[in-house]
């Protein structure tokens, strides 16, 4: 059951960490910590990627920054309550942790698995050079009845294929995990900066 349940939503990363451990929450006495690992792409680009990481597999007191580390785990969300809204929360979920030695090729430093579904109907639109981008959402089924929400992002063919899936619908994406940097307006004066968590899409199929 948990074997089956695990491979439908697979990632494996490997980067640099670049913060302490912190504190998250703690279940049935088991203390659980985030880290943010920093991930090459392909260009000079690099994306910073949350983990939450048990007590129970790493010696979270120790100061790992600039450590270079390999990591296969899920993506997961959960719902956070700020003030009168809900905040969709990412990371990744560590089952496997190991400190390496040197970095692979950018290419094999990222990647992610998942079979879902679509959970709310797809977002097409061109940017203003005209390129063609779809936003989907798609539910990962966990065990005991529970799903993770996952925000994905397909370009160009992909794109136009995913703006014809409906609600309901079974995919397969494999793609890789990336953090964007985006602005949010508060008023005419102030404006935040946020940082958004989602899957870039290399390939999709219907199920």
């Amino acid at each position: 059951m948990v074997d089956k349940a695990i491979e439908n939503n697979k990632v494996s990363i490997i980067g640099e960490i670049v913060s302490d451990f912190k504190f998250s929450h703690e279940v049935f006495g088991e203390g659980f910590y985030s880290v943010d690992v920093s991930v090459n792409r392909l260009s000079e680009m690099s994306d910073v990627i949350p983990l939450m990481v048990s007590e129970r597999l790493v010696d979270v007191t120790q100061n790992l920054s600039g450590k270079l580390v390999e990591v296969i785990g899920q993506f997961r969300s959960y719902n956070r309550h700020e003030g009168n809204r809900n905040k969709l929360i990412l990371s990744i979920f560590v089952r496997e942790w190991q400190l390496v030695d040197e970095n692979p090729m950018s290419g094999k430093t990222n990647q992610i698995f998942l079979d879902g579904y679509i959970c709310k109907a797809p977002v097409y639109r061109k940017t203003p050079l005209g390129r063609e981008i779809s936003d989907l959402l798609l539910a990962v089924n966990r065990p005991y009845g529970k799903s993770d929400y996952i925000p994905c992002i397909a370009w160009g063919r992909n794109a136009r294929f995913a703006s014809s899936f409906e609600v309901g619908g079974r995919i397969q994406i494999w793609g890789r995990v990336q953090s964007r940097e985006y602005v949010k307006k508060i008023d005419e004066d102030e404006t935040e900066k946020h940082v958004a968590y989602e899957v870039s899409v290399n390939k999709l199929e219907c199920v």
